[in-house]
């Protein structure tokens, strides 16, 4: 799953390497608004006449990537620095299958280790049910809920959210890497 996940990882790094340099920061509104080249990018990479890549720029997957991608500051991932730091690497590894199978295992480990930053948590197994406990089903009836109890409970809670301080993620965001010009990749 890891690598397959990396396989495209590598793939949309080497499809969109160089987009940071045609994102357009426009501030006409309240809130800046992030605007994508299209014609600078194909143009750049000599790809004008992409179909296929000229539907990818115009879909809304991507419109949506432009958006969440596109600032300035943000955390940084995986995909960021594969644009910004690993260009020369892709290139070097196109004829060399080898060298990218390695890089792709490398790329799947991250992946892993990112989405599981404790491997020593060990998972617990849930035990098989004894033989015969389908027979024993226990049905207990459903307690009666006291409606003036709950409603207590609910304006506590809502006391509490009020005068607690708004919840922040935990990344860490930071000046995303430019790379290199779109021009460099022909």
């Amino acid at each position: 799953d890891k690598e397959v996940r990396a396989i495209f990882l590598r793939l949309f790094a080497q499809l969109f390497q160089g987009y940071r340099s045609c994102l357009q920061l426009i501030r006409i509104h309240a809130e800046p608004v992030i605007h994508f080249h299209k014609a600078a990018f194909l143009g750049q990479r000599g790809l004008i006449e992409n179909d296929f890549l000229t539907k990818v720029l115009n879909g809304m997957a991507f419109a949506g990537f432009v958006s969440e991608r596109g600032p300035p500051f943000r955390a940084c991932d995986l995909f960021d620095e594969l644009v910004a730091f690993e260009v020369e690497r892709i290139k070097a590894e196109e004829g060399n299958p080898p060298k990218m199978i390695k890089h792709v295992r490398e790329l799947a480990e991250q992946l892993f280790k990112n989405e599981n930053p404790n491997p020593h948590i060990a998972f617990q197994k849930v035990p098989r049910p004894t033989e015969g406990s389908h027979l024993r089903v226990h049905i207990l009836p459903f307690p009666r809920i006291n409606e003036g109890r709950v409603q207590e409970l609910l304006q506590e809670g809502l006391a509490r959210s009020q005068g607690a301080p708004p919840a922040t993620r935990g990344d860490k965001k930071c000046v995303v890497p430019a790379g290199p010009p779109v021009g460099t990749f022909i």
